[in-house]
Formats: C-alpha cells, sequence, structure tokens
C-alpha cells in the first residue's frame, strides 16, 4: 500500500499490487470461489472478495488476475483481484477500497476531507445500531466528518459515456447507512458517501434505481439534506490503483 501527494489532474498512485498472474474465468460459485485458467494453464480455485451479484463483471471467458499469498492460515492461496471488461480492468477486490481511502484520508489525497486531521474507523452511530466506515474529527473546531465507502463496479453506457451505478441489487444495508447519515447530520456533524469507482471508464455516476429504487429515493433525500456524494474514480491496472478524481453525479432533478 502507497499513497503520493501528487494533485491537480496526474493520476495519483493509491495502491501497489503484489505480482500478479493473468488467466481466465471459468467460473465464479457460491458467492466466494472462482476457477479460474492461469496463463501457465494450471487450473486453480481463488477466492472471490466480493459476495454481491457482481452485475457485467463476472462474464465466463473474461481476463483476470490474481494474486498469490499461501499461507498455512488461507484456505486458498489465491485471491482473485481484477476482471478485464470492454478492455478496462475493474477491481473486484471488495476489501480494497476501505484501506486506500483511509491512507488517502491520511495523506489529504481527497480534498473534500482534507480538513479533519482525525481519522477513526468502524465507530458506532446512528440509530439502527451501525458502524460508519471512517469518522473525521476536527478537534480545532470540534466539527466532525461521517464517510461510508461503496465499492462500485456496474456501468452502463448513457448519455454518450459510460455511467458508474450504485447499487446493483437491492441493498437493506445500504439504504440503512443512508438513514443513519441524514439522522446524524447537525450543526457540528457533516456527513458524506464515497462511491469507490473501482474503474477507470466512468466520468459519470448515478444511483441504481432499476436495481434498488428504495436506495434511490433515500439517496435523493440525503441530497436535499446535506449528506456529500463523492464519486471518486480509480483507474486499475495489474500494477495498482490510480486516483482520477471526481466523478459527474447524474440524474433527473439533482442537478
Amino acid at each position: 500500500m502507497y499513497v503520493l501527494r501528487i494533485f491537480g489532474n496526474a493520476m495519483i498512485p493509491v495502491h501497489q499490487f503484489p505480482p500478479l498472474q493473468l488467466g481466465h474465468l471459468i467460473k465464479r460459485y457460491k458467492r466466494f470461489l472462482a476457477d479460474i485458467a492461469l496463463a501457465t494453464g494450471q487450473i486453480i480455485t481463488a477466492h472471490c472478495p466480493n459476495t454481491g451479484p457482481m452485475t457485467g463483471v463476472c462474464a465466463p471467458g473474461s481476463p483476470v488476475a490474481v494474486s498469490h499469498q499461501p499461507s498455512p492460515k488461507r484456505k486458498l492461496a489465491y485471491t482473485w483481484e481484477l476482471i478485464r471488461v470492454g478492455g478496462v480492468w475493474v477491481g473486484i477486490n471488495t476489501s480494497l477500497p476501505n484501506k486506500i481511502v483511509l491512507q488517502g484520508l491520511k495523506q489529504g489525497v481527497f480534498a473534500e476531507l482534507r480538513d479533519f486531521p482525525v481519522i477513526k474507523t468502524e465507530v458506532p452511530y446512528g440509530q439502527e445500531g451501525s458502524r460508519v466506515d471512517f469518522c473525521l474529527t476536527d478537534p480545532h473546531t470540534a466539527r466532525s466528518m461521517l464517510v461510508e465507502v461503496k465499492n462500485t463496479t456496474w456501468c452502463k453506457p448513457e448519455l454518450g459515456q459510460n455511467v458508474a451505478i450504485f447499487p446493483d441489487t437491492e441493498t437493506t444495508r445500504g439504504q440503512k447507512h443512508l438513514r443513519e447519515l441524514m439522522g446524524s447530520l447537525d450543526q457540528r456533524t457533516d456527513a458524506a458517501i464515497v462511491y469507490f469507482i473501482h474503474r477507470g471508464d466512468c466520468p459519470l455516476f448515478r444511483s441504481g434505481d432499476e436495481a434498488d429504487p428504495k436506495y434511490g429515493e433515500l439517496l435523493r433525500q440525503a441530497i436535499e439534506r446535506g449528506v456529500k456524494v463523492l464519486p471518486y474514480r480509480f483507474q486499475v491496472d495489474e500494477t495498482g490503483v490510480y486516483y482520477l478524481g471526481t466523478a459527474t453525479l447524474v440524474s433527473a432533478g439533482w442537478g
């Protein structure tokens, strides 16, 4: 893991992969497993670190990349990290976004979240028994910012460009997080939701109303009440992950 403080229009390296091995996806099954044919000809079963439906990023035969980290503590030595869709690498490891965002917060990579030097993770909050991914605080002003992070890989071509979409399935957990963020807003507490767009080909972002209309309704309410929506773009390749900036939020009535 590494972050370089480089601002402006340049890509910012935010994560370095260990050496990855290339192959093709045979099938994903039981949510956590994927059979993969490596370029060497070896057939392996890799851990799939994504429990969601992986809409549009799980087609058999697609090029993939896996990391190899054998350990007596691991049942599977390989982890599925990337899949190539339409000529673009897409990150499917849902454990990475929070790690990358944490390092980016420490290094001041994200302009909208730089003013909070104290960073805490997995902090209990809200009325529904939630834990927020990050609680950021400025001890000088006593202001706080609650931040939730959502991995985003679903993409559709719309408006002449690719649009990143979240969610790709009904998410009662995601609905709860939006309610909790709205309910936490007060004179000293702000809230933000980071959509970690885990592919570099989506300059636009919108909610996945066709997958979860309730989530879309809650997201629009959250925006109206002052929750910051931060759809951060990341380019991915076999070497690492690079921060590209913020996607444009698009949807009728959102401005």
